[in-house]
């Protein structure tokens, strides 16, 4: 397949998605550095700040993610990107109100919501700017805007919070902010700027580089809220009644509940006996986070069952492509355990170095900051054209191998970065570490949106998101946390136990290059198997 000429706009347009990203994690991750001084004035724990950090969020990340996402599939996705970047930014900015464990978790539930458009609608946007031979370059892109995200979280919450708090070290600051509290506000400001951008950028025609055009769908947004009450466990008892589901559905639901409420329960009861932790309160009522963590994590696993029920019901197609593709349920299975390991390592490395070698919230941010977020840029923007190419020699297989020495070396150089005498040593180490763990993103993203149709890609990277959140996000940070309040603190264990999920990693990446070329080939095959209509459609060859 010759490259496809791109637009005069898709420069610009895959900037404005990398840079909604960036903002995203941006926002997601400043929770991190400022940690410290947040545990201090809220006295909480790190099994609460996991919590924060981890499980709230990924809450409502994970559930809303989904109705965007469908969104993303049938409207404007550059007004979708629009309207929820300015609403994740206010719901950043509500977080210098912050006095409490409660306003503090309203605030991440606000950036959840929001942030639940950027990856369906970002992707979705993108691959419609860029064919399939260079669809590794703006996933790295996109990868490479994430880590700047990231980095920068660290240095702009490490400096703002540093620089208001000596500025106002011997007099009450203005509305008597403190450091963190004017870092949120700092942190929501660019997002309305980007927003404005967003709002003015044209929206290319969907499926137009794949050969298969999709026609403007009548009613996104009932679809979309459709799809939200169909998903929560609970509403969507009333959605299967209303679509007359046989006994099967309701047999299946059921049980489903069941075995998640008894999980859910036996977690809390065995993480609770291994690391106590107090109640939160939130006003009258008392709760146990350990509760609370499986709680969550256990209505996201009733989300995703619903999710696939609800297609199997009202959209055939969407279900037998995505169920019906070993390789993309790999692909699910990887991004979900290798997200336990990156929420899990860089919620905590910046309280590892504060509190391990000493290091002050100011020149941890700028230090390790910028040192994470360059190497975050450069990884993904070589093993994105890299995967291109080995692709090209290897169809198919050819990214998932770049995945493979990605994430299959990574965690055994963690254990020599994570045991560094000092801090000089520890960022040495930290660049080949950093370089190789990158390098997974942009081949994974690619290998999961060619196994579905332009019409799916929203619904699809939603799902993934659920499903890397429920157990990367919701889970990750919150084990590492309750490791540490478990074994006094050893936050180097604590991170790295968490790589001892990269054997089963390895496993299903080699699976996965073994089986995806096949499953790429059937795509046409399973569209038309679940009822839609693709006359004249062909799968463009991967190289």
């Amino acid at each position: 397949m010759s490259r496809t000429r791109l637009a005069h706009t898709a420069g610009y347009a895959l900037a404005l998605v990398a840079l909604t990203n960036a903002i995203s994690l941006l926002d997601r991750n400043i929770l991190a550095i400022l940690a410290p001084r947040i545990k201090h004035d809220l006295g909480i724990g790190d099994a609460e700040m996991g919590l924060l950090y981890g499980t709230v969020f990924a809450l409502f990340y994970a559930l809303f993610s989904l109705p965007l996402g469908r969104l993303a599939d049938g409207w404007v996705r550059t007004r979708l990107l629009a309207i929820t970047l300015s609403f994740w930014s206010l719901a950043t900015a509500l977080a210098a109100a912050a006095n409490g464990f409660a306003l503090l978790a309203l605030s991440r539930l606000g950036v959840g919501i929001g942030e639940g458009a950027a990856q369906p609608a970002g992707f979705s946007l993108a691959f419609d700017h860029y064919a399939k031979p260079r669809r590794g370059f703006a996933t790295g892109v996109i990868a490479a805007a994430i880590a700047l995200g990231l980095g920068g979280s660290f240095v702009l919450g490490g400096v703002a919070a540093d620089w208001w708090d000596h500025l106002y070290a011997g007099g009450a600051a203005p509305l008597g902010l403190k450091g963190w509290q004017f870092a949120f506000l700092v942190a929501a400001l660019p997002g309305f700027i980007l927003a404005a951008l967003l709002a003015r950028l044209p929206e290319p025609p969907r499926g137009r580089l794949d050969g298969i055009e999709s026609p403007p769908d009548a009613h996104p947004f009932r679809a979309s809220l459709a799809l939200l009450a169909a998903v929560t466990p609970g509403a969507n008892w009333l959605a299967m009644a209303g679509r007359r589901a046989g006994v099967r559905y309701w047999s299946v639901n059921l049980v489903a509940t069941i075995l998640v409420i008894a999980a859910a329960t036996v977690l809390t009861r065995v993480t609770s006996a291994f690391s106590p932790r107090p109640l939160l309160h939130f006003g009258p009522l008392a709760v146990n986070p350990h509760a609370l963590q499986w709680g969550v994590v256990g209505f996201g696993a009733l989300v995703v069952v619903n999710l696939l029920q609800r297609l199997r019901l009202a959209d055939r197609p969407t279900f037998e492509v995505i169920t019906r593709s070993p390789a993309l349920l790999l692909c699910l299975g990887v991004g979900a355990l290798q997200m336990m390991i990156n929420y899990g390592t860089m919620g905590f490395t910046p309280s590892f170095l504060m509190k391990h070698y000493g290091l002050s919230p100011a020149t941890t941010g700028l230090e390790f900051g910028v040192l994470a977020g360059a190497l975050g840029i450069i990884g993904p923007l070589l093993a994105g054209p890299l995967s291109d190419r080995i692709n090209m020699l290897f169809p198919g297989s050819g990214r998932a191998c770049v995945t493979l020495v990605s994430l299959g070396v990574s965690p055994l150089i963690a254990i020599w970065v994570y045991h560094a005498q000092n801090p000089a040593t520890f960022y040495v180490r930290f660049v080949p570490y950093a370089l190789v763990l990158t390098a997974w993103y942009p081949p994974l993203y690619a290998i999961l949106f060619e196994q579905v149709l332009p019409r799916m890609r929203g619904i699809t990277s939603s799902l993934y998101i659920i499903v890397t959140t429920l157990f990367g996000i919701g889970i990750g940070p919150f084990v590492v946390g309750m490791i540490s309040d478990a074994n006094g603190g050893d936050l180097a264990a604590a991170i790295l136990s968490i790589n001892w999920v990269a054997p089963a990693i390895v496993v299903m990446l080699i699976a996965l290059a073994a089986r995806v070329r096949r499953d790429e080939a059937q795509l046409i095959e399973r569209a038309r198997r679940g009822g839609e209509s693709l006359a004249g459609a062909a799968v463009a060859p991967s190289a």
